[in-house]
């Protein structure tokens, strides 16, 4: 049992990373591998079979499988018990031999008995993948392939296709790529049992990106990241949770989501955005560092607990209506530059800040950077406060000062916060590339430093 606890206590660090020395972490660490197995070998083979096959069981690491084949008859028979392989991505480096290091991966993967997770980022064939699942593909859960596909050329030529070969793996539970081409519709029947599907780095069309998806009717976790070459996408999955799209190049992607359980949504490179069944949704984060963003269509937002929108250019009706839908909403994040429908960059229009908190009555962290924050300092904005007027859930707020114009607005703003906010427990003030040749910088500084010392049990300067 000591030695079941010491690896249990290994596996916490890195899954997928696991070597045999870390399953016997003994005080003696400098010792090898080989002097610590000899010197401990009566010690192993007392444990019962059951001990030794569960403790074994659970090395991943293709090398220290090997290894472990070698020390003894009963290790070997121990062996066929893992669940769980993993091939890094130097397995081969050095490897000189004749034979395929296609067919050294089948040759392990032969002798186990119910493989449930294959983690493979050395290089591979098309073919030598097709081997494999051919003869694991009925157990395997969890799959993990480093494509290394980008090359068209390399790919075309490629038979059978890495993509199609993932088909023999029809009980999988998830799956992630790294590196793929999407061009062309995968040859896949439905994976009824999929519900986590990753894709990194992918060079992608939009009808293989349908195809796949439609091939995959029950995710409840997506995640595309890095993908370049999308223009539109429709998304239809109902039971859906997580989404995470990542989408590279100009910035100007359409996507259309429908997914009624959809919990969180963190979107990158999109332009317009429909999303329109939103009642369990919790997080939602638009970014667009590339291009614009024209439209936002969403449904009422009244489960939203975090909203993050960042870019350089919004149109203003997209920030307001997805401020108004997002009433409900209890921490806030803003670092959009500019509004303006078209090339022209425009700042934003006044914001007032009582009508603002009056809108977001349950907001307990804002984070306002720039824009946003210039845009409730105007000098209307505090003209007719209300004598019952407090903004009762704020705890914490994070202001990021570009520029020391309007510099008695912002400080009037800066105070109001501390005014109103009853519950206010941290205002914090980031001051980020503000031009000092301005005549007004240091005077605008001296106030910030002025305005944190005497409420410095609150305010703070970064």
């Amino acid at each position: 049992m000591y030695y079941a606890c010491m690896y249990k206590r290994a596996s916490y660090h890195s899954p997928h990373t696991l070597s045999l020395s870390s399953v016997f972490s003994l005080p003696i660490h400098a010792c090898s591998l080989k002097v610590f197995l000899e010197a401990h070998l009566l010690i192993m083979d007392s444990l019962p079979d059951a001990i030794l096959q569960h403790i074994l069981s659970h090395i991943n690491n293709a090398r220290d499988v090997v290894a472990c084949n070698s020390v003894s008859k009963r290790w070997k028979d121990s062996m066929p018990y893992i669940h769980s392989l993993y091939f890094p991505r130097n397995s081969f480096d050095n490897h000189a031999g004749s034979v395929n290091p296609d067919n050294i991966v089948w040759k392990v993967l032969s002798s186990i008995v119910q493989l449930e997770e294959l983690v493979v980022y050395s290089p591979f064939s098309g073919a030598g993948l097709s081997s494999w699942l051919s003869l694991i593909g009925p157990s395997l859960q969890r799959l993990e392939l480093r494509m290394d596909n980008l090359a068209e050329l390399q790919t075309c030529n490629e038979n059978p296709s890495k993509l199609n070969c993932i088909s023999a793996a029809m009980n999988l539970e998830s799956l992630k790529l790294w590196g793929v081409l999407v061009t062309h519709s995968p040859n896949w029947n439905v994976f009824q049992n999929l519900w986590n599907l990753e894709i990194v780095g992918a060079r992608m069309e939009d009808s293989a990106l349908s195809a796949a998806l439609d091939a995959c009717p029950n995710l409840t976790t997506l995640l595309l990241l890095g993908c370049e070459g999308v223009r539109s996408v429709s998304i239809d999955l109902p039971h859906l949770q997580q989404c995470k799209l990542d989408f590279y190049g100009l910035g100007n992607c359409s996507l259309s989501l429908t997914s009624p359980k959809i919990e969180f949504l963190e979107v990158q490179g999109c332009s317009w955005i429909r999303v329109r069944e939103t009642n369990y949704l919790k997080n939602l984060s638009i970014a667009n560092n590339a291009g614009r963003v024209y439209l936002v269509d969403f449904g009422k937002l009244e489960a939203l607990d975090f909203l993050s929108i960042r870019g350089v250019q919004w149109c203003w009706d997209a920030v307001r209506n997805i401020l108004k839908w997002a009433s409900e909403v209890k921490h806030l994040y803003m670092k959009v530059e500019f509004t303006g429908d078209f090339e022209a960059l425009q700042p934003f229009p006044e914001i007032d800040l009582v009508e603002f908190f009056n809108s977001h009555p349950k907001l307990q962290k804002f984070d306002a950077h720039g824009a946003m924050f210039a845009a409730l300092c105007q000098k209307n904005s505090l003209k007719h406060v209300d004598s019952g007027f407090v903004i009762p859930c704020l705890e914490e707020v994070v202001i990021t000062v570009r520029s020391p114009l309007n510099a008695e607005q912002k400080m009037s703003t800066l105070e109001s916060l501390l005014m109103y906010g009853k519950n206010l427990k941290a205002l914090v003030i980031k001051i980020l590339q503000m031009k000092s040749s301005h005549s007004s910088t240091d005077d605008f500084f001296d106030e910030i430093c002025r305005f944190r010392y005497m409420n410095r049990h609150i305010v703070r300067m970064e």
